[in-house]
């Protein structure tokens, strides 16, 4: 693994712009990046990304299975217990997932260690699975790489697998934030590969959704929503007005409900009980609990619901050496083994490894001077040399 400078395309942001890229710069700093790029072997993609990726998957297929059987489990996660039979009914059936990002800490040699799981609303699918696409081939036209290069990179193609095994005849709504351009351009592109899977499809803000009785939860022109995929957390789901409606309704959402398991920290604590001493894992424990005590005075504390690195500090030989604010804590705390991330002249990448399908298919990489990966952290694109 490398951190290669390159020299950018003069026309990146028109070309960005011209494929729906709004936001590749944030309040007048980038966030696409292409004045470098991380290169890397075939062997350490599929022996220590990808393999390791479908791993891990699977260790939390196998948790959740636990989890969902164990409302002692559920009651540390601090899951409201109004929705454990919503969570446990959703995994006996079956109910399918679309997609999630594992965020991982690799700098080339050693195991990657799992960071935390985007297991319910990843973002960053657009820049990984077309835009830095479009910057390899035009990278390699324009013999700014060399013609040899590869990426790690069949998201496009599994996702329209992936809806037609989801969706079958279903018309899919697709719900978010709207004015979030980051949202919008996600639900953008993730509609647009249910169309291309033959999904008939419909977009709308996630207070648009209604209910009706009988019926359920309906759209703006009151027809029933029978499969959503909802860009919106189901903490936030659980709280919001219509949480208390879940569980009677027969709308089927993507992500399911059992991926509540898996977007919470607590996951990170419940792996390592559960696969102690895996080499793809770092010590955690939550807490309250006491295993939280044998890591010392140096580790990472991660709110259980925190996103985008809000409320996470790195506390090492008792100080805090580095912190974020935002508005996550008060569900409670985990504490992660400090493992701290690779340093490339400066910059702490985050690698992001896709599934779709439960497949290992893409990565994407987040790089920052602030060991803290947070909302406005560069996105790189990487290449296979």
């Amino acid at each position: 693994m490398q951190r290669i400078p390159c020299r950018e395309r003069d026309d990146w942001q028109a070309t960005a712009e011209a494929c729906g890229f709004d936001f590749h710069t944030i309040d007048g700093v980038r966030y696409w990046d292409e004045r470098a790029f991380y290169a890397f072997t075939l062997a350490e993609i599929e022996d220590l990304i990808e393999a390791p990726t479908g791993e891990i998957d699977a260790m939390c297929r196998e948790l959740c299975g636990s989890v969902v059987e164990d409302e002692r489990h559920l009651k540390r996660l601090r899951i409201p217990e109004a929705f454990w039979p919503l969570i446990r009914d959703s995994w006996r059936r079956h109910d399918g997932s679309l997609y999630g990002r594992l965020d991982l800490s690799y700098g080339g040699s050693g195991a990657a260690k799992l960071l935390e799981y985007n297991a319910d609303t990843p973002t960053s699918i657009f820049e990984a699975a077309v835009f830095q696409w479009t910057w390899l081939e035009q990278a390699i036209e324009r013999r700014l790489l060399e013609g040899g290069a590869d990426q790690f990179n069949s998201l496009h193609e599994r996702l329209i697998e992936a809806w037609k095994k989801l969706g079958a005849a279903s018309h899919l709504h697709l719900a978010g934030m709207l004015d979030n351009p980051e949202d919008l351009t996600t639900l953008t592109y993730l509609e647009d590969t249910a169309k291309q899977a033959g999904l008939e499809t419909t977009l709308l803000a996630i207070e648009s959704i209604g209910w009706r009785e009988p019926g359920g939860f309906v759209g703006l022109d009151d027809e029933t929503i029978a499969l959503a995929f909802k860009l919106y957390p189901w903490e936030w789901m659980f709280h919001d007005a219509f949480g208390e409606k879940l569980a009677g309704a027969s709308t089927r959402w993507i992500e399911p409900p059992w991926k509540a398991i898996l977007s919470n920290k607590g996951l990170l604590a419940l792996l390592w009980e559960m696969f102690p001493g895996h080499p793809n894992l770092l010590p955690a424990f939550f807490e309250d609990e006491p295993g939280a005590k044998t890591l010392s005075s140096s580790f990472v504390r991660k709110p259980l619901l925190s996103r985008e690195g809000a409320n996470i500090a790195i506390v090492r030989h008792g100080d805090v050496v580095a912190s974020q604010q935002g508005p996550y804590g008060a569900e409670g705390y985990i504490r992660q083994a400090l493992a701290p991330l690779p340093n490339f002249s400066g910059q702490y990448p985050v690698l992001g490894s896709w599934l779709v399908d439960h497949v290992p298919c893409g990565l994407s990489i987040r790089e920052d001077e602030n060991p803290i990966t947070g909302n406005t952290s560069r996105f790189l694109p990487h290449a296979i040399l």
